[in-house]
């Protein structure tokens, strides 16, 4: 008698070839995480309109990737099989979904203590894991839903000290991860391409809905680059430079398992908080750090393992 096929889309596993890349990826992740918030406060000025810095951002994230392709020699094969049905397909939904969290994320640099961005930065791993299960069925152990309560614990002491749409911001960003993982290991969509495809179709959105929008009034009245000065291009091509990143974890290693890079980036936060602002942590992320380290910790130690049943 055979076996019962699984209808679970086959994905892609990391092998030991890839694992090195995992691991270099991840490390140039974890640092951009880490300082972006710092950077960000102390090179774009609050009267910065934050469509301008994200739209800049796109065509920074936009130009790099091509690069990147064209020096891998891929630009023509890549060109010779894009369809306008497969763009749509892969990235279409991620990308208007990343185009509203950028604008949410771009807010709550401004309005957040770094550190407190940070962590509530994390919840994005519950909500990955959340819709990575719904879209590719990926199940968790006891030990991950352990951890990813701990999570939500954490996420609700630092609503309690400071409100924030980075709270939305993160659930956007699990449903856009588990998207990009599902186009990237289940269709097999190239990262780069996918990153340049997410970036045109969130500037279109934008653009469109800066017809109707504050920022959009405010750039007609004032001027797409108003209190923009040279080093606001560091935070933005930072950024951009991540989002690229952020692609290639997520293909490579899925966006559940990048969890250990948002540990990483919280003590990289951390650290240069107190070293460049000598400002101490407030008690709400005294609590909540431990939980998230522990939580991400567990829930990347204890992965859920098929039984034979289900082989």
């Amino acid at each position: 008698m055979s076996a019962a096929k699984s209808t679970a889309p086959k994905l892609n596993r990391p092998g030991g070839s890839s694992s090195s890349k995992i691991w270099f990826f991840s490390l140039l992740l974890t640092i951009q995480y880490g300082v972006q918030p710092l950077i960000s406060k102390r090179f774009v000025s609050r009267n910065v309109i934050v469509t301008s810095s994200v739209l800049a951002c796109e065509v920074v994230k936009i130009t790099s990737a091509f690069i990147i392709i064209a020096k891998q020699g891929n630009l023509k094969k890549l060109y010779k099989n894009w369809t306008l049905v497969g763009s749509l397909t892969a990235s279409g939904l991620p990308a208007a979904i990343y185009a509203l969290q950028n604008s949410l994320l771009q807010i709550s640099y401004r309005n957040l203590d770094s550190l407190t961005f940070s962590i509530l930065n994390q919840t994005k791993l519950f909500f990955t894991a959340l819709f990575t299960f719904f879209i590719l069925r990926q199940k968790q152990s006891i030990q991950q839903i352990g951890a990813l309560f701990l999570l939500i614990i954490a996420a609700v002491l630092l609503s309690i000290g400071e409100g924030s749409s980075n709270a939305f911001a993160s659930v956007l960003s699990g449903l856009a991860s588990a998207l990009c993982q599902w186009a990237s290991q289940v269709k097999k969509h190239s990262s780069y391409m996918m990153t340049i495809e997410m970036s045109i179709i969130g500037t279109l959105c934008m653009i469109a809905s800066a017809f109707k929008s504050p920022d959009g009034e405010a750039i007609r009245r004032h001027g797409f680059f108003y209190a923009w000065t040279p080093l606001t291009l560091i935070p933005v091509t930072i950024n951009a430079i991540g989002g690229i990143l952020v692609g290639l974890v997520t293909s490579y290693a899925g966006g559940v398992r990048k969890g250990f890079v948002m540990v990483s980036a919280l003590l990289v936060t951390a650290l240069l908080q107190f070293i460049f602002d000598g400002k101490p942590p407030s008690v709400y992320c005294l609590i909540a750090l431990p939980l998230v380290m522990t939580s991400i910790s567990i829930y990347q130690k204890y992965p859920y393992r098929l039984e034979k049943k289900e082989l």
